[in-house]
């Protein structure tokens, strides 16, 4: 084979998605972090006021390590929040803004718009009281989607319920895939921090408040493509990395 022939290798949407997310985020004033795969019980739930109670810690939803005391493979990327927030107090910041893309797992049954593995985004900005309000956050998830899907992508917001976050809101994306229906997509889950997060992390809710955000980044990538199967994001088929154009994938667009 001669080496005009050879296939060329390609980065993979989500590699791409990751970079341009960041990008956009950047442009915003939001920094990157990141934390471990394996967590701890504390920063998965119970820094996020997610009681021992909580279906959310059952064996149907969440892994769990064969050790004492068990880990979490972490279910999701909201934990670094509060690793970060943890940070924040321990370095005396008095603001501070990042976001944090991820792989997270979920003990759950799969189907086209939900995998037991899948990449997760979240977000937090926190201030003053005052400083950073729930219209921030609004202002901010619009500006994202409308750089990232296009000025022409429809969101909505809609009233919900979290319990790292008080009030909260879900957000959906209108969503298009070849052939069927346009339908509205949960895209993330969001809203201001609960007064008990804040307090966990080490900052003093009386002085300091901010929102965070968090969501799969595969549904993100479906809605701006029309991509008809999450699952294709994880089979190993190298005909979905090779079904995108190689120049445009520089700057994410297929």
């Amino acid at each position: 084979m001669n080496e005009a022939a050879k296939p060329t290798g390609r980065l993979h949407p989500m590699t791409v998605a990751i970079r341009d997310i960041a990008a956009i985020f950047g442009r915003m004033g939001f920094g990157v972090a990141y934390g471990p795969e394996l967590e701890d019980d504390w920063h998965n739930f119970t820094a996020l006021n997610v009681p021992e109670d909580h279906p959310a810690r059952d064996m149907q939803d969440t892994f769990w390590t064969d050790e004492r005391p068990p880990r979490v493979p972490r279910t999701h990327m909201t934990a670094v929040t509060a690793r970060e927030l943890e940070r924040m107090a321990r370095e005396g910041l008095e603001e501070l803004r990042m976001i944090a893309p991820g792989k997270v797992f979920r003990n759950e049954a799969t189907d086209v718009t939900h995998e037991a593995q899948f990449f997760q985004l979240d977000g937090f900005a926190v201030g003053p009281t005052g400083a950073v309000t729930l219209a921030h956050l609004k202002d901010t998830l619009e500006r994202f989607y409308r750089e990232y899907l296009g000025p022409q992508s429809k969101v909505r917001f809609r009233p919900s319920f979290f319990g790292f976050t008080e009030p909260s809101v879900e957000v959906d994306a209108w969503y298009e895939a070849p052939g069927k229906e346009g339908r509205w997509l949960e895209m993330n889950g969001g809203g201001m921090l609960h007064p008990k997060v804040i307090a966990d992390a080490g900052l003093d809710p009386e002085q300091v408040a901010g929102f965070a955000f968090g969501g799969g980044i595969e549904r993100m990538i479906m809605v701006k493509y029309g991509i008809p199967d999450v699952r294709l994001f994880h089979n190993g088929d190298a005909r979905f990395v090779y079904a995108f154009d190689a120049q445009s994938m520089d700057v994410g667009r297929p």
